[in-house]
């Protein structure tokens, strides 16, 4: 079964909806919560049915022995999952929306998967790119990088000496 709203040539590539997912499983309730309302203010609100409605549960966590080795459960996350297909008027296929994120916030689930319908939904997709995934990717990248920068400051450089030859 398709996850897109629309006909496969107007679909977006899994690569790009895959990096705006990541971007809104990332992003705390109450910025995409506000983010969320004020990209929607000037259009309907949209409607939807519950295919999955969000529910909680346990997902195993793997590790590897020295980052390539042999696999290894580590211990289990809290994540929380929810599917929902938006209510569309006329002959437009509905847009399925998909959120999965770690934690028990449910509300957070159902605007992270409302927020993925509706960038499947061409009219809309440019202007949510633009308030939503942009800044928020941005925000994203931004603390990567200072934890990268923060862990790099403590960096030991190791080198041998050869003793006489």
């Amino acid at each position: 079964m398709s996850a897109t709203s629309a006909s496969p040539s107007s679909a977006p590539p899994a690569s790009v909806r895959r990096a705006w997912m990541a971007v809104l499983a990332r992003t705390p309730r109450a910025d995409l919560e506000a983010a969320l309302a004020r990209a929607l203010q000037d259009i309907p609100p949209p409607t939807y049915d519950w295919l999955r409605p969000p529910e909680i549960g346990l997902a195993m966590v793997r590790g590897r022995i020295g980052g390539s080795g042999d696999p290894f459960n580590l211990g289990e996350a809290t994540v929380t999952r929810a599917t929902l297909r938006l209510r569309t008027l006329g002959e437009a296929p509905a847009a399925v929306g998909v959120a999965c994120h770690l934690g028990r916030d449910r509300r957070r689930a159902e605007l992270a998967a409302l927020a993925d319908a509706l960038l499947q939904i061409p009219e809309h997709h440019a202007v949510l790119h633009r308030t939503l995934i942009e800044p928020f990717a941005a925000q994203q990248a931004a603390k990567r990088a200072a934890r990268q920068q923060d862990a790099a400051a403590t960096r030991v450089e190791f080198f041998t000496m050869v003793r006489g030859d």
